[in-house]
């Protein structure tokens, strides 16, 4: 396995992440993997040198967090052997301040962690300020639940504003960015990879292989 150091960060993530939108409970939804099928998929991620998961508390309405906490706490001997990224978005209150510190505090719950080392905004928030968001972030890195921030399905002008304002408060800025880039869909190149290269803000693709479709 090779790694790479995450953008202006000092995190050394194995250059393939596994996604983890499959494991949960299969009550709520039938083709997710059970705790036993997770343990089984983690176990072989570890084994082959992946040290990036990523999941979010809607995964599963929050089993995924639990299902990989559980594997890790079998499988992990040092915590810093793996760097975990969650997601908030989809849940009561969205992106308001609230709402992310009793998310992030649900979350570390769930994966029975002291920290995520990447907490992502899900998508934009449109229902609340992004001066809300990114302070409510920043108490997030501040207090050391969270080490790094990230972001998932934004437009250029969103990311920028967004670390704009972080910067002109001092506050933790975005340093990665999760969004849909495969062959087939390409709008990335258009705008999104320019200000990623500038700002020195690393991507971290979804559906990189389109979901299988074939060209």
């Amino acid at each position: 396995m090779e790694y790479i150091k995450l953008g202006k960060s000092d995190l050394k993530v194995s250059k393939l992440c596994l996604g983890c939108f499959s494991f949960g409970n299969k009550s709520q939804q039938s083709w997710v993997l059970n705790q036993e099928e997770t343990d089984v998929m983690i176990k072989r991620a570890l084994d082959l040198g992946i040290n990036f998961f990523d999941t979010a508390n809607k995964y599963g309405n929050g089993s995924s967090e639990t299902f990989i906490g559980n594997s890790f706490k079998k499988f992990v001997k040092d915590r810093k052997d793996i760097i975990v990224a969650t997601k908030v978005y989809f849940n009561e209150g969205k992106l308001s301040k609230e709402a992310i510190l009793r998310e992030i505090d649900a979350s570390l719950k769930r994966l029975q962690m002291d920290y995520v080392d990447l907490y992502i905004i899900h998508r934009w928030d449109y229902d609340h300020p992004i001066e809300e968001t990114m302070e409510a972030l920043n108490e997030c890195v501040k207090s050391k639940k969270v080490r790094y921030l990230g972001c998932s399905a934004l437009f250029p002008y969103q990311l920028y504003k967004a670390n704009e304002i972080a910067r002109r408060n001092g506050w933790a800025e975005f340093i990665s960015i999760q969004n849909h880039y495969n062959l087939i869909y390409r709008e990335e190149e258009r705008e999104m990879i320019q200000l990623l290269e500038e700002e020195n803000i690393v991507m971290t693709p979804y559906s990189p292989l389109a979901a299988g479709k074939s060209l």
